[in-house]
């Protein structure tokens, strides 16, 4: 399980990227070179975390010239949290910046701002669907 407030990792930043520039697509087939250049990250690690999202059941994908992926279901119902656990795992609410359970100190040097911040975190992740991110990008999102 992992804190939001520890941050996301780089793959769960391209996971979270792509999700949207796919869900932006409305169902066309995009080739993991396109998304990489559009997305500015390397091809090799897109295309380790395209098939991660692939194995959670968030994008499928077609082999071939006229291959690439999408997102497998409606961009309206999947959030950004089901985007990030498929990369992190399991997000939990958290508080420690080391991940700890009890602190090696009296009193955390942060109080409760963590847990506060994961717990906005976490509702924005839970509530914003790949629909609306792909609307803020300007683009529409069938779905």
């Amino acid at each position: 399980m992992r804190s939001v407030a520890r941050g996301v990792s780089e793959a769960g930043s391209i996971a979270l990227h792509a999700a949207a520039y796919l869900a932006a697509e409305s169902g066309r087939l995009v080739p993991a070179s396109e998304m990489a250049r559009a997305l500015g990250v390397s091809g090799a690690h897109l295309f380790k975390v395209l098939e991660r999202l692939v194995k959670a059941g968030i994008a499928r994908s077609a082999r071939g010239p006229r291959g690439g992926y999408a997102l497998h279901g409606r961009p309206a119902d999947t959030s950004l949290k089901d985007v990030l656990e498929a990369i992190e795992g399991p997000i939990r609410p958290g508080d420690c910046l080391f991940g700890r359970t009890a602190c090696p100190v009296k009193r955390c040097l942060m109080g409760d701002t963590l847990r506060r911040i994961n717990s906005v975190m976490i509702g924005y992740l839970e509530g914003t669907s790949l629909s609306s991110v792909a609307a803020k990008m300007g683009r529409s999102a069938g779905g």
